[in-house]
């Protein structure tokens, strides 16, 4: 049976088509989705990922243990610093990819992708032997809401009252407890009563600065009922829009940005998909680096490519892809990248055909549509840095 999220009966009142995903029940649109890849593309949109799965590791051997089963360096991280990374089997496949949030020292906050919740908290448990640490799994407690776009920060620091200009790329920061101007912006007719109360006493909100969409982009994570009291902020607010996940997929895709079960899988190791820079080599030891060392030494059998179609027919994920009527790949994601008006698509092909410029077809249905070798990163990101 699929969970729900706090955000369930929000959604629902909304008029959002909900629809099973990573084992929630979840928004896929609300007006649709086009409307909400430009509210995020031009202004401000706001979705629930309160589904994604959270998990702290502290104690003595934390940073050794993160280390351990983290592809990227976390050694003598800053305080607040974020690091994007895998989780790998020791063949080199991916367990799964990741966040991994400096909270302290010894303490790391990782945020892990919803339909994997299960697995990696058992892959992780798996691992502990011989660490001294204390691993909580955190994903029924925090909400989580992902304010995206050119005005986010505006949005974050005027609807909500949380102070986030400070934040660089790929940081991020604890709320011990809200303040009292930071309570009334989000329960003004609240006050002295039990919500104002209960919002000054939350503790541990934490936001980020990273983003999913290729734009400027915060992440706020909290108790169910913060969560609640934000979004209801931001809706009454017009100032954000309500975005499903349908828009998420389309904004991610067209910068480039991976998705497990598409772009990376048990099957689909780190160098196959083109993200070696998240794996540190040098680093003394991970579970899957021995793997890694041979695949990048040797070459991989396939390679993750981007491909542009010379037709608006759209490439859907399992299509195949052909050169001369062979079939030399499939289609992990494919759109008609609504940014740059192109129909595009990432696959996963046979290396001697990942060259950039190589002409290949894609298979639609029953006909065979031409497409060339592109870059994977089909809009440019607009991070603020």
């Amino acid at each position: 049976m699929e969970k729900k999220t706090c955000l369930y009966d929000r959604h629902v009142a909304l008029g959002a088509l909900m629809s099973p995903f990573g084992g929630f029940i979840m928004p896929i649109q609300y007006s649709n989705i086009t409307d909400e890849h430009n509210a995020v593309r031009q202004h401000c949109g706001v979705f629930d990922v309160s589904h994604m799965g959270e998990v702290r590791i502290t104690g003595p051997d934390a940073e050794r243990y993160v280390q351990h089963i983290f592809t990227n360096d976390v050694t003598d991280a800053p305080l607040g610093q974020i690091y994007y990374g895998m989780m790998l089997y020791p063949n080199g496949g991916t367990v799964d990819d990741l966040l991994v949030y400096k909270m302290g020292d010894n303490d790391f906050f990782l945020v892990i992708n919803a339909a994997n919740i299960d697995k990696d908290v058992a892959w992780m448990q798996e691992q502990m032997e011989g660490f001294d640490i204390n691993l909580d799994h955190q994903s029924d407690y925090y909400g989580q809401l992902a304010v995206q776009g050119p005005e986010a920060e505006a949005v974050v620091e005027e609807v909500l009252g949380l102070p986030c200009k400070e934040l660089k790329f790929y940081t991020a920061k604890v709320v011990d407890k809200l303040t009292s101007k930071q309570v009334n912006k989000l329960a003004p007719e609240a006050n002295n009563s039990s919500t104002c109360q209960l919002l000054d006493s939350s503790t541990e909100i934490i936001i980020s600065r990273t983003g999913y969409t290729g734009e400027d982009g915060f992440e706020i994570y909290g108790s169910h009922e913060f969560i609640q009291q934000s979004w209801d902020k931001l809706m009454e607010s017009g100032r954000c829009k309500p975005c499903g996940l349908g828009c998420r997929d389309t904004l991610r895709f067209e910068v480039g940005l991976p998705l497990y079960g598409d772009e990376l899988s048990a099957d689909i190791s780190p160098v196959m998909a083109g993200l070696s820079m998240f794996c540190k080599l040098d680093k003394e030891e991970f579970i899957g680096k021995e793997a890694l060392v041979e695949q990048k030494a040797n070459g991989v059998p396939q390679k993750l490519v981007g491909i542009e179609l010379a037709d608006k027919a759209i490439p859907r994920h399992g299509y195949a892809v052909l050169k001369d009527g062979e079939v030399i790949g499939e289609v992990t994601t494919g759109y008609h990248c609504l940014s740059v008006d192109k129909s595009v698509c990432m696959a996963l092909v046979k290396t001697e055909y990942a060259k950039l410029g190589t002409e290949l077809e894609v298979q639609i249905r029953k006909k065979t549509f031409p497409g060339v070798v592109v870059k994977k990163k089909f809009y440019d990101k607009h991070y603020k840095k």
